[in-house]
C-alpha cells in the first residue's frame, strides 16, 4: 500500500512539473497559461493528450506558409493608400468621411495590410434561402471562375445543390475551385467532389492529416466563408453550406444570419484572401497572379469597405484591435450580435468603459447553444454586462449565427468572427468593415427587427437561475481563454 501511495506521489509530482515546463515553453497571454495549467494538473495523463490535439501551438514552419504566402495584386494598392495618409490626402468621399472612419482606416492598413474600396454595392442578407438563391444564381453567371471557401460545406440538399451548379459551370470550361475546413467539414467525404474533378474542378481540405482520426492542428481552424465570381461577385459573412442554415434542422429551428454580396473593388480584396489561402493549403496547384482574377472593376456603388483578416499566423488579432477600436470611438450607440459572447479582459473592459460613459450598449446572443460549454461561457458574459448596465436581449426565434457590430449607425462590421477569444486568437477569421451611414443604419433596423423576436435579459432572471445553472456559467468561463 505504501508502495502504491509512492507511486501515485511520484506520478503528481512529475504531471505538476512537466505541466509547469509544457505550459511555459510556449508564449501565450496569461489567462490561457493558467487555464491550461488547470487543465493539465486536474486531469494527469488525459490533461496532455487534450492538450496535444487543442493546446499546442503549430510550429513557426507548419503556421508557416500562411503567414508567407504571398499577398497576389495588393501590395503596390496598400503602399499608395498608406502614402495617401501620410500626405493628408482625402481616401474616403467627403459624405462618408469623418475622423473615425479615418482613424480605423489607418489602422487596417497598417496591422493588416488591408486597402479601402470606395465604389461598393452591398446587399444583406438575414435568411439562408435569399443567400443560396442569390449565390447559385450568380454561379451559373460565371464566365471565368468560381471560388469558393466555406468552413462547412455538407453533403446534403443545398450542399447538392451548390455543387451542380459549380459542376455545370466547370463543365463549360470554368475555373471552379472548392476549399473547405477539415474538421468543420469532417462529415464530408471526398468522394462528393469526384464528378466535379472529372470535370475539371479542383478542391483543397484546410489543415487537414493524413490520419483522419489524428489532426494535431485540430485547433486551428479556417473559418472564413469567401465565394469570388469573376473577380466582380463575392459573398462573406456567417452562412455555411448545410440544410441547418436553411432553418431545416429541428434542433435550431429557423437560423437567423447575417451574410454578404459585395460588388466593387472589394472583392479584389476577398480574391486576394482565398488565393492566399488555397496557396497555403495546396501542396500542388498553386495560384499565382493572373488579369482574370483581378478584371477591371465598373463602379457599382458608393460604400466604402475594408475587407480585414486575422488567424493565428500572427500575434496581432486585427480583427479583435478593430472591434476595440470601433467601441472606444462610439460617442452614441454599439449594437452587437454573436452568437459566442466570450470577450477577452480587453474588449470587456471596453465595453463596459462605454456602458458607464452614457453610451447605449445593446448585445444580442441565442437563446440555445449549439456548443454547450461555450455557450455557458456566453451567459455568464451575458451577465457581467448586464450587471455594468448593457441591456443584453435573447434571441428567441431560432437560432442567432451573425456576427456584426454597428456603432453610431455610421461604422459597421460583418463577417466571419464571433466575439469570442477563439476567433480573435485561433481562428482564420474575414470581417468587412463598411464605413457607409446607409449600410449602418439598415445593420441598425435589422438589429431592432430581432429585437421583436427576443426578450430583454434582466436582473431579476439572473437572480433567479439556479445554483447548479450558475455554477456551470462560472466553471465555463475558467476556461475561456482556450475555448
Amino acid at each position: 500500500m505504501q508502495l502504491f501511495l509512492s507511486i501515485i506521489t511520484a506520478v503528481l509530482a512529475l504531471n505538476i512539473l512537466f505541466s509547469i515546463i509544457t505550459v511555459f515553453r510556449e508564449k501565450r497571454d496569461i489567462a490561457a497559461t493558467w487555464a491550461w495549467l488547470v487543465v493539465l494538473v486536474l486531469l494527469p495523463v488525459v490533461g496532455f493528450i487534450f492538450y496535444l490535439f487543442i493546446g499546442k501551438k503549430p510550429s513557426r514552419k507548419k503556421i508557416f506558409d500562411i503567414k508567407n504566402q504571398e499577398s497576389i495584386g495588393m501590395s503596390q494598392l496598400v503602399e499608395a493608400q498608406k502614402r495617401k495618409l501620410i500626405e493628408d490626402e482625402q481616401l474616403l468621399s467627403r459624405k462618408q468621411e469623418s475622423e473615425n472612419t479615418k482613424e480605423i482606416v489607418r489602422l487596417f492598413l497598417e496591422d493588416d495590410g488591408s486597402i479601402l474600396t470606395k465604389d461598393n454595392s452591398v446587399h444583406l442578407f438575414t435568411d439562408g434561402f435569399e443567400k443560396y438563391e442569390s449565390l447559385i444564381s450568380d454561379i451559373y453567371e460565371a464566365k471565368h471562375h468560381v471560388h469558393v471557401m466555406y468552413y462547412i460545406f455538407k453533403d446534403d440538399k443545398i450542399g447538392t445543390k451548390v455543387l451542380k451548379a459549380l459542376e455545370e459551370r466547370a463543365a463549360a470550361g470554368v475555373e471552379v475551385l472548392v476549399l473547405y475546413d477539415a474538421l468543420g467539414s469532417r462529415s464530408l467525404k471526398a468522394s462528393f467532389f469526384d464528378h466535379l474533378k472529372s470535370l475539371g474542378g479542383k478542391t483543397q481540405s484546410f489543415f487537414g492529416s493524413r490520419f483522419s482520426i489524428i489532426n494535431l492542428r485540430f485547433n486551428y481552424r479556417n473559418h472564413r466563408k469567401i465565394v469570388v465570381i469573376d473577380g466582380k461577385v463575392g459573398y462573406t459573412g456567417g452562412f455555411n453550406v448545410g440544410d441547418e442554415y436553411l432553418g431545416e434542422y429541428e434542433k435550431f429551428g429557423y437560423w437567423r444570419d447575417t451574410h454578404l454580396k459585395i460588388e466593387g473593388s472589394a472583392v479584389l480584396a476577398l480574391q486576394n484572401r482565398f488565393l492566399m489561402d488555397w496557396n497555403a493549403a495546396a501542396k500542388q496547384d498553386q495560384l499565382a497572379y493572373q488579369e482574370g482574377y483581378f478584371p477591371t472593376i465598373i463602379k457599382k456603388g458608393e460604400t466604402n469597405i475594408q475587407i480585414v483578416s486575422s488567424g493565428p499566423d500572427t500575434e496581432i488579432q486585427q480583427i479583435k484591435k478593430g472591434y476595440i477600436k470601433m467601441i472606444s470611438l462610439a460617442k452614441e450607440s454599439i449594437f452587437i450580435q454573436t452568437p459566442y459572447f466570450v470577450p477577452d479582459d480587453s474588449l470587456l473592459e471596453t465595453l463596459e468603459i462605454a456602458v458607464m460613459s452614457g453610451i447605449d450598449v445593446k448585445i444580442m446572443i441565442p437563446n440555445k447553444p449549439d456548443h454547450p460549454f461555450i455557450y455557458r461561457a456566453t451567459t455568464y458574459y451575458a451577465a457581467e454586462m448586464v450587471a455594468a448596465g448593457a441591456q443584453v436581449y435573447i434571441y428567441d426565434n431560432g437560432f442567432l449565427h451573425a456576427k456584426t457590430m454597428v456603432i453610431d449607425g455610421e461604422i459597421c462590421s460583418i463577417g466571419t468572427a464571433n466575439f469570442d477569444v477563439r476567433s480573435f486568437k485561433l481562428n482564420f477569421e474575414v470581417n468587412a468593415f463598411i464605413y457607409d451611414p446607409k449600410v449602418a443604419k439598415q445593420q441598425e433596423e435589422i438589429f431592432y427587427e430581432d429585437i421583436k423576436k427576443s426578450y430583454l435579459l434582466t436582473q431579476n432572471i439572473l437572480n433567479n437561475q439556479s445554483n447548479w445553472l450558475k455554477f456551470k456559467q462560472i466553471f465555463s468561463r475558467l476556461f475561456s481563454p482556450i475555448l
